[in-house]
């Protein structure tokens, strides 16, 4: 996981505005980079850089609400707040089934904008720990052998070893070898621990409450 300070990312084709903003956020204590322009931003925008987006949505060539859709096509999970002085209810309607976390007309509350901001980089941060905790556990399934991966889709679905053992055409004895090292390799305890580790690798779909 990047442990780079948070960045609150500006895009905006107002000189006037990328200057106020940037000084509202960094005298909050914020980092704050500008960006003049949607095209900037994807030029120079790295990924690994925790954070949030500032955006406007009207502007030329690229509009806020395109950018949001490029960022998304790219797999960015940047949380994206509108502030426009072009707002209307359909836009805002749009930009939040894209995924925007809020949307403000100009002027803005300073509170406010502040705290959706805050808002918006701890979402970020909680979308970046589940993912480096994702990759950590695709990291040990890697480590499994081939015949261990058998035994493991075997064992979530709820089978016995001896079941097991019949299907795969070997004995109970190996399986339960089998069983061992997924739970040492998985680093799991329990049964239970090991179904929801599944899950959240998408080798079992969710079970039902």
């Amino acid at each position: 996981m990047n442990d780079s300070a948070p960045t609150v990312f500006i895009v905006d084709d107002d000189p006037s505005v990328l200057k106020a903003l940037a000084r509202l956020l960094r005298s909050a204590g914020l980092n704050a980079t500008t960006f003049a322009s949607p095209q900037e931003f994807l030029d120079n925008h790295d990924q690994n850089v925790p954070g949030c987006l500032v955006l406007d949505v009207a502007m030329p060539h690229i509009n806020g609400l395109e950018l949001q859709r490029a960022l998304a096509a790219q797999g960015s999970e940047l949380p994206v707040i509108f502030l426009t002085g072009h707002g209307d209810i359909p836009m805002s309607v749009r930009a939040i089934k894209q995924g925007a976390v809020d949307f403000f007309t100009k002027p803005v509350n300073d509170n406010d904008l502040i705290a959706a901001i805050h808002d918006a980089i701890e979402k970020d941060r909680i979308a970046r720990q589940a993912q480096a905790k994702l990759s950590e556990l695709q990291q040990r399934l890697a480590m499994l052998t081939p015949r261990e991966r058998e035994v493991l889709s075997h064992v979530v679905s709820g089978k016995l070893n001896r079941q097991i053992a019949a299907e795969l055409g070997t004995v109970e004895k190996t399986i339960k070898v089998h069983r061992a090292n997924l739970k040492k390799k998985l680093n799991v305890q329990s049964l239970a621990e090991l179904v929801k580790l599944a899950e959240r690798l998408g080798i079992i779909s969710s079970l039902p409450d």
